[in-house]
C-alpha cells in the first residue's frame, strides 16, 4: 500500500497515434498505481514497434493486455471480472489474444494459465522486452509465460509513449522494485529487488518532454526516496561496490537537484516516498528549487510504534514526528498526504488512538486510508491471524476518514486570501468556462479561463474553497515559470 491508487484512472484503455503500416491492433488496460500506468506506456512503445497500433474498441483488438494491480483484493477481484469480459468476447473473435501483465501475473501466474485457462499469456513487471518472443510463442498456438524478475531491468532504454496524454504532466519511472518487506505488502515479490536507473538515461527523457511541450514531470519509484545509481545493480549490493563506484554515485538529492537545474521551466514531483529513506538532503533541494513541488507523499501507516513494528516499518511513531518537525522547520508551507491501514493484525483500541492523535500532529493535507486486507504471500498473511473484526475495522476507518476530512478541509482553508501558482491541465469537470489545475502543494485550483491556455503557469487569488478544491480568479501569468 506504499503507492497511491487514483480509483479516477482504473480501467482505463490506452490510445496512441496510429502508426501507417502497422497492421495489428492493440488494446490495453491498466489498474492499481501510477507505476502501472507508466509500465503499460513501455508495453505500448515496445508494442508500437513490433506492428500494434492501439484502439479502444476491445471488440476489434487482435491483442488484449490488462496491466495489473495485487494491492489489495477489490482490484484482483475488478480484473477478474474484466478477463470474463475478455473472454466472453473472444468466443465471437477466436483469434484474440489475451495477456495479463504486471503484479497479479507474477502471483497467479500458474492459475491463469493451467487451472482455469482464462488468458493465453503471463507476462511479469521486468519482462516486457520478451513481449515479441512471447507473441510469436502464442501465434503457434502455445502458451507463453515470462515472470522473471530482474536484478537489471529498468527499462531506460525504451522511451514510453505518452497515452492520453494531456500534454502537460508526464510520469518518468526512476527505480524499480522494492527492498523493505513490510509485511502487508506484495510488492517485493510481485516487481522484485531495489534497483535504480542510469542517471543520464532520465534526464534524456526529459529533455525529450520538454522538447515536446511538457511542463510537469513525477519522478516514480516504489521507494522514490532511496534511489542510488552507482553503476549498476541492486541498491543492496552498494557496499560491495567499488571506491570510485562510491564516490561518483548519484542520490535521489542529487538527481532531483540536477533536473530541477538543468529544466527550471518545468515542475518537477516525485512519489512514493518512504519515511526512512526520506534524508534531509532532499528536503533541503526541494526548499532551494521553487521548481520543485512543496508536496511530499509520506506514508505511514499507523500512529503505533507496535503496530510499525509488526508491519516491519523501519521507524517508530517518535521518528517518524520528528521527521515531519523537521520537514515542517525546513519547508513551512509544505503540504503532506499519507497512507493509513486500520485494522492490521493485532491492533487494539490504543493503536488506533494512537493513529488518530499522529493525524492530528501531522496535519496531513490529504490521504489514503483503507481497511486492511490480507494479501496472499505477504508475511502478514503467512504468519498473522486477521483478527480484527470486519465491522470494528469499518469503523475504525471511518473514524480515520472523518478525522483526515475535518483537517483536509483547515488545511485547504489556509489559502484563502493568498495568491498561488497554477499549472493549468485541463478544463474544470464541473464547467467548461473554468480551468482546473494544481499548485505547487498539490490542491486542485479551479478559477475561470478567460484568454490563459493549458500548459501555462497563472498567479490565482485564491476567494473560497471546498474539502479538496481551491476556488480563485487568475490575477496574472507567474513570472518565476514563464
Amino acid at each position: 500500500m506504499e503507492k497511491v491508487i487514483d480509483e479516477n484512472k482504473q480501467g482505463q484503455s490506452l490510445v496512441l497515434d496510429q502508426k501507417v503500416g502497422n497492421t495489428k491492433k492493440l488494446f490495453i488496460e491498466s489498474y492499481g498505481c501510477q507505476m502501472n500506468f507508466s509500465d503499460s506506456e513501455i508495453v505500448a512503445s515496445i508494442l508500437y514497434e513490433n506492428g500494434y497500433n492501439t484502439t479502444q474498441n476491445l471488440e476489434d483488438a487482435d491483442l488484449v493486455l490488462v496491466n495489473t494491480c495485487s494491492i489489495r483484493d477489490k482490484a484482483e477481484q475488478t480484473i477478474r471480472k474484466r478477463l470474463e469480459k475478455y473472454n466472453a468476447v473472444k468466443k465471437i473473435n477466436p483469434s484474440m489474444k489475451v495477456g495479463v501483465l504486471g503484479c497479479m501475473a507474477e502471483r497467479l501466474k500458474s492459475q491463469f494459465l493451467e487451472e482455469e485457462k482464462i488468458v493465453d499469456m503471463v507476462v511479469g513487471p521486468d519482462a516486457y522486452k520478451d513481449l515479441p518472443n512471447l507473441l510469436a510463442e502464442v501465434e503457434e498456438g502455445r502458451e507463453a509465460i515470462n515472470v522473471i524478475l530482474s536484478k537489471e531491468e529498468t527499462y531506460g532504454d525504451i522511451a514510453p509513449v505518452r497515452l492520453n496524454s494531456n500534454g502537460v504532466n508526464a510520469f518518468v519511472s526512476i527505480t524499480r522494485g522494492c527492498d523493505n518487506m513490510c509485511t502487508f505488502c506484495v510488492v517485493p515479490f510481485t516487481r522484485g529487488r531495489e534497483r535504480s536507473r542510469e542517471p543520464q538515461s532520465i534526464y534524456d527523457e526529459i529533455q525529450d518532454l520538454y522538447d515536446r511541450g511538457f511542463k510537469e514531470v513525477t519522478l516514480l519509484g516504489q521507494n522514490v526516496d532511496s534511489y542510488l545509481w552507482y553503476g549498476g545493480g541492486l541498491k543492496k549490493d552498494f557496499d560491495k561496490a567499488t571506491e570510485m563506484q562510491k564516490a561518483t554515485a548519484v542520490d535521489f538529492a542529487q538527481l532531483l537537484d540536477k533536473c530541477a537545474t538543468l529544466f527550471p521551466k518545468m515542475r518537477f514531483r516525485f512519489s512514493t516516498s518512504n519515511p526512512q529513506d526520506m534524508h534531509v538532503e532532499v528536503i533541503e533541494t526541494m526548499a532551494k528549487h521553487h521548481n520543485i513541488c512543496k508536496y511530499i507523499h509520506l506514508p505511514v501507516q499507523s500512529g503505533s510504534t507496535r503496530i510499525l513494528k509488526e508491519m516491519n516499518r523501519q521507524h517508530t511513531r517518535e521518528e517518524y514526528m520528528a521527521l515531519i518537525d523537521k520537514i515542517y522547520s525546513i519547508i513551512p508551507d509544505i503540504s503532506l498526504s499519507q497512507d493509513m491501514i486500520a485494522g492490521f493484525p493485532t491492533e487494539t483500541e490504543e493503536d488506533h488512538q494512537d493513529t488518530l492523535s499522529l493525524m492530528e500532529y501531522v496535519k496531513y493535507d490529504f490521504g489514503f486510508m483503507f481497511a486492511y486486507s490480507e494479501r496472499p504471500g505477504t508475511l502478514a498473511a503467512r504468519k498473522m491471524e486477521d483478527d480484527v473484526p470486519e465491522e470494528v475495522k469499518k469503523r475504525r476507518l471511518n473514524e480515520i476518514i472523518d478525522l483526515q476530512q475535518r483537517i483536509g478541509l483547515e488545511r485547504t482553508q489556509r489559502f484563502i486570501g493568498q495568491e498561488v501558482e497554477v499549472l493549468i491541465e485541463k478544463e474544470s469537470k464541473r464547467s467548461d468556462a473554468h480551468w482546473s489545475g494544481r499548485n505547487s502543494q498539490n490542491t486542485v485550483v479551479v478559477f475561470p479561463k478567460e484568454n490563459y491556455k493549458v500548459g501555462e503557469f497563472v498567479m490565482v487569488k485564491i476567494t473560497d474553497c471546498t474539502a479538496a478544491t481551491l476556488i480563485g480568479e487568475a490575477v496574472g501569468y507567474s513570472t518565476v515559470m514563464n
